[in-house]
């Protein structure tokens, strides 16, 4: 085979209902961007109304005067562009920002989804835009490089277990969650991010704890954090 012949394909793929392998070239990139020093969230949201930003306005639960600015695109451009451009005006370049909790992702398949619309696009928009499901409990995670190693079957194994908890708090309408892949997109090599969703905040702390009995997390995780713990001031309208 030539190297001209050669194509990686990078594509998120799925299983449709016969089982047959799918495919779809889009992901939804998403940033939270967090600040301290903000003593007007009021002018903060009037500028948001004026964009057409796809993005959450989160007030910092240990913060009075802290915010943090959730965007989400197809297009990683437009973060270094339109994003730029907002962030650069006085209103937000005013503000003292926390890189500490700054987060890039990108949404991924896992192989067996059947609608990979809904796992890569709506379904996570959906998520963080809906006006009940406000507190959030956002922090990226970092996987032992050992995990990689595991053969693929116990891989399966202890990402069903710890998935499980996640489902179970879905299910009973306790907490829903995002994931984000961000490998060589974080600064300090984290593989994931995840946002924990909830209308009340004690889910959000409860599936968390839930979660430190998996094998994923007493065994194969390096560190968690930092936790961004906030609640939704401000949503972009779902469409």
């Amino acid at each position: 085979m030539t190297q001209e012949s050669f194509q990686l394909d990078l594509s998120e793929k799925g299983k449709d209902k016969n089982g047959q392998t799918i495919s779809l070239d889009r992901r939804l990139f998403m940033q939270l961007l967090a600040y301290g020093g903000c003593r007007n969230t009021g002018a903060l949201i009037e500028a948001l109304d004026q964009t057409n930003f796809d993005s959450v306005l989160y007030a910092d639960l240990n913060d009075p005067q802290g915010i943090a600015l959730l965007v989400m695109h197809e297009d990683p451009d437009y973060f270094v562009t339109e994003l730029r451009q907002l962030l650069n005006q006085p209103l937000f370049a005013g503000l003292t920002p926390k890189p500490e909790y700054t987060m890039l992702g990108r949404t991924y398949s896992v192989g067996y989804e059947q609608d990979l619309e809904a796992t890569l696009l709506t379904r996570p928009r959906r998520r963080v835009l809906d006006p009940e499901w406000l507190w959030a409990v956002w922090y990226p995670l970092r996987r032992v490089k050992t995990f990689e190693t595991l053969p693929e079957q116990e891989q399966k194994l202890v990402l069903m277990e710890h998935g499980g908890i996640g489902m179970s708090f879905g299910k009973a309408g306790l907490a829903h969650d995002i994931r984000l892949s961000c490998h060589g997109l974080d600064k300090n090599d984290n593989d994931f991010v995840i946002a924990v969703l909830g209308r009340e905040l004690y889910p959000c702390s409860a599936v968390v704890q839930a979660m430190r009995k998996t094998k994923q997390t007493s065994q194969y995780l390096e560190s968690l954090g930092p936790f961004f713990i906030g609640k939704a001031i401000w949503q972009a309208k779902i469409d």
